[in-house]
Parts: C-alpha cells; structure tokens; sequence
C-alpha cells in the first residue's frame, strides 16, 4: 500500500440548523456521481400540452439517479454564554483574579476589549467590574468616545494592581477563562468519538489520494468504526502514516474544544492552534459559549521524539501553569504514534502506560500538588510501525491493540500506477516501456522490495540530476539508474 498524489477531500455538508449535536439534512450534492446525469423534467408550453392531449400517453422515463446518501454529520456545539458570573461554574475570586491579570497586561479597557480576552460575554464583564469597584480594584477613566453611548474605560487603582501582582505570583496565565473539568468531561462524552460512524463512502473519499487495496480498506473501515486502538505494520515507504491521516479526514463531526481547564485551581492549557482546526462557520458566534473553539476532529501524529514524561502533564515553572499532553489535545480524535518501537524508550513501556486507558477509556493524570484527577481517553489511537507485532510487546499488551492491521508493499500494478501518478504531477512524460524494463530489472531480477516511497524519491533525483546536467526532464533508464544509486541495498527481498 502505497499514496498517490492528490489533495485530501471533504464532504461538503449543509449547516446545523440545531446548537447541540444537530444531525444535519442531506445536501443535495452530498453523492456526486458521474455515472448517471439527473434528467431535468421537460418545460411543456400551452400549446405543447394540447397537443400531446391527442396523443397516446407515453410511459414516463424512469430516472436512474442513485438516491443521496444522508449527510451524517454532527455538530457538537457548547452551551449558550453564560449570563451570570456563577452559569461560568467559576468562583468569583479566580475570576477577579483572571480579571485583574487581564487589565494589568492591558491597561485601560472596555468591558468590550476584556470580553475579547476573557471570553466571556460582555454582560458578565461588566457584572465582574462592578464587583471590582465595590472592591475598589478597578476606577472608571471616562468614555471611549465622545458618543454618550460608548463604553466607559477602566484601570486597575493602586489596590488593583497589588491584587494583580498576587494573582500573577499564583499563576501567570492570562487569556480566556477556563471551563470546570465536570464542563469538559461532560462536553467529551456527548461528542464521543464512538458516536460517528465511517461508511464505505466516506472512506473511499478519504482515500481517493491513494492507491489502496481493496482487502485494505476492509479492515480499516470497523477499525475507524470502534474508536479503539489499532496497529498498522509493515515495511517502511508504504504510507501508514498517510493512512492514519486519511482515516482523520474520514471523520466530519464538529466537536469543541475548550481554551483552558482548571482542575484543582491550577489552569490546564488545551486549545492548540498547531493541532486544532477551528471551524469558521462558528467563529464569533454571539450565542455560544466563547471559552469553547468547535474544531474537526483533531489528528494529532507524535514520532520518534515521544517521550513517556511527554504523555503527562506539563508544568511551566515560571508561567506557573499546564500544559496538556498531546494524547490528550487528542481527544475525540485520533492520536498516532508513528514509528513506533523507534523511541527512546521500549515499546513495551509505552503499552503498559496506556494498558488502563486502552482497556477502561479513562486516564489519571497528576498535577504537581499531588492531586490526581481522572480524564476520558476517547480517541481513535493509531500505532504505526515496520516492526511486527509479535516484536512490539507481551501478549497482554498487545490484547489492548483491537485491530492489526499489515500494510503490504505495492504490487506491480499499484507501483506502476503510483509511478504514474507521480510523473502526471511533476509534468514528466510518461514512458510505459521504460518503467516496464525498469521494473523488471530492479524489482523481479534484482529482488528488491517494492516501496511506494520510490517513484516520489526516485522522480526527485531525476530533477536534480537534469538540473545538474542542464537538460529537460525526462523518464529513461539511464537517469533511473543514477537516481537508484540512492536507493538502499538492504531493502531485498531474503525469501
């Protein structure tokens, strides 16, 4: 198995038209086909009608249109806004604390510029200000503007900033509030990634960038179906990684993801931009609950660099705040671990870390006070490696991966048509009988395994070579040869 070139598609679907978890209606190009046009009924005039009205009546055309499949997506929103400090389900003095960290970062601001900040709606600002005037922790500076009905300007007073200067030794954090861990945990169920379901269509337009078998995408459909753990093995170049991927790109929920997490009055950051695609149909929306970022499901791929201390949490010693582990960003998602049993530690330690999660689908994370606190492990985790499983790891362990799943080298045809793929890309004449004396040589005489990382690899040195050599590209047996010097002698077959 091997990918091809291409760019991943998505379904289209239509818009919710319900806040939380709206099963949408099916859009009228949600199946495009082009085996079958739709027949448009036939405009008739007047004097067309009468006319036919002597006519023997014809049977009518059946349309052979195959019906739309239904649009199955969901969109996991968070609550309404909150429209009192206590709907946050945060104490108002870790709120004023927030508050007064806010406006010493920023200096004078509206009611308006902190809601940006805070996440909160401006309501509940101005609710958290009043508070802090009769605290006399904030003083008014007068109106924005000279409109009677701009907002009115606040600073911190000299009580304020002693407030704020506390808060910032406590914790440095400063940006949107947090929600509680009973929010998120009961966000995180509704949106379980168990209660989407692939179908074969969905794949198919998931994988329509590569060239697959079809006894392959057997197996991954109920694998992507459980939101258990699978391992995909087999030699390196075949694009388990680009597998792994594609079945994130199956998936067209809409979940949420909050900013931040207090757990115990300490601040867990979540919301990654690097890792997390925000949905732009929800962006600003005055009705939702801000201090949540409704995203796609993430697919979050950590490699040889994964380290155990790295699947806990993080504490910044200076910020004095978390950060969550990216297992966990990985929530309602799918997390991969590529290259499996080339990290630092031994695959075994790596299994019996996630022997409870895999098995129970919750994990127990600890915070540097000591409190442990437990979190849902709900994601689609994804293990890919060229080592076999029998290699990986004890019997026990191995019991908590559900799917093994071998990815096997392209066959003569899938290599042929991946080749092909490739010189289509980069513009490069396409020479069957080259390519079939090359195969023939390399590949059949000389034994060597077939990888979909070739043709990509060997099409790069061609461009190099004919760069070098100030001549046009092109497919021949000499340059393939050259580029093949590159290749590696021990990727024979020993059989």
């Amino acid at each position: 198995m091997v990918f091809g070139l291409g760019k991943n598609k998505k379904v289209n679907v239509d818009k919710p038209k319900d806040k939380q978890a709206s099963l949408e209606e099916p859009e009228n190009n949600a199946v495009s086909s082009a085996d079958t046009p739709a027949n448009d009924p036939a405009k008739i005039s007047d004097n067309a009608s009468k006319d036919m009205a002597l006519q023997p009546e014809e049977p009518a055309e059946m349309d052979e249109t195959p019906p739309e499949a239904p649009s199955r997506k969901a969109n996991f929103l968070p609550g309404a806004q909150p429209k009192t400090i206590d709907e946050t389900g945060l104490s108002l003095s870790f709120i004023l604390n927030l508050t007064s960290k806010i406006l010493h970062e920023g200096g004078t601001m509206t009611p308006a510029q902190i809601a940006d900040v805070i996440k909160l709606p401006k309501l509940v600002c101005r609710q958290i200000l009043k508070e802090m005037t009769a605290l006399m922790l904030v003083e008014s500076q007068g109106l924005e503007s000279a409109d009677v009905k701009s907002d009115i300007r606040y600073s911190l007073t000299d009580l304020g900033k002693k407030w704020a200067l506390d808060a910032q030794a406590v914790s440095q954090y400063v940006g949107p509030a947090p929600v509680t861990l009973e929010q998120f945990e009961a966000q995180v169920q509704t949106q379980s990634i168990k209660h989407e379901e692939v179908h074969r269509a969905e794949l198919d337009d998931a994988f329509s960038h590569l060239v697959i078998p079809s006894v392959l995408k057997a197996q991954l459909g109920p694998a992507a179906n459980s939101g258990r753990s699978m391992l995909l093995y087999g030699e390196p170049g075949n694009g388990k990684t680009s597998l792994a991927e594609a079945l994130g790109e199956s998936f067209i929920d809409i979940i949420s993801v909050p900013y931040a997490i207090l757990v115990g009055n300490q601040i867990i950051r979540f919301y990654d931009e690097t890792l997390h695609e925000p949905e732009e149909e929800f962006a600003n929306s005055r009705e939702l609950d801000a201090r949540w970022v409704p995203c796609r499901r993430p697919v979050v791929i950590a490699g040889g660099e994964l380290t155990l201390d790295m699947l806990d949490l993080r504490f910044e010693a200076n910020a004095r705040y978390y950060e969550a582990p990216m297992h966990l960003k990985a929530l309602g998602g799918v997390f991969v671990l590529d290259d499996f049993g080339r990290q630092k530690e031994e695959p075994q330690q790596y299994l019996n870390r996630w022997i409870v999660p895999l098995e129970k689908g919750f994990d127990i994370l600890s915070l540097h006070t000591g409190k442990k606190f437990q979190v849902s492990f709900d994601q689609l985790v994804v293990f890919s490696s060229n080592i076999r499983p029998e290699d990986l790891g004890d019997d026990a362990a191995q019991r908590r991966i559900y799917f093994k799943i071998h990815v096997p080298s392209p066959s003569r045809e899938d290599y042929i048509q991946i080749f092909k793929d490739v010189c289509d890309a980069r513009d490069l004449k396409w020479q069957p009988a080259v390519m079939e004396e090359f195969f023939e040589k390399r590949y059949t005489k000389e034994r060597f395994i077939t990888s979909g990382a070739h043709p990509g690899f060997l099409v790069n040195h061609i461009f190099a070579a004919c760069r070098y050599l100030d001549r046009p590209p092109e497919l021949n047996m000499e340059l393939l040869d050259l580029a093949w010097r590159n290749v590696s002698a021990n990727q024979r077959r020993t059989d």
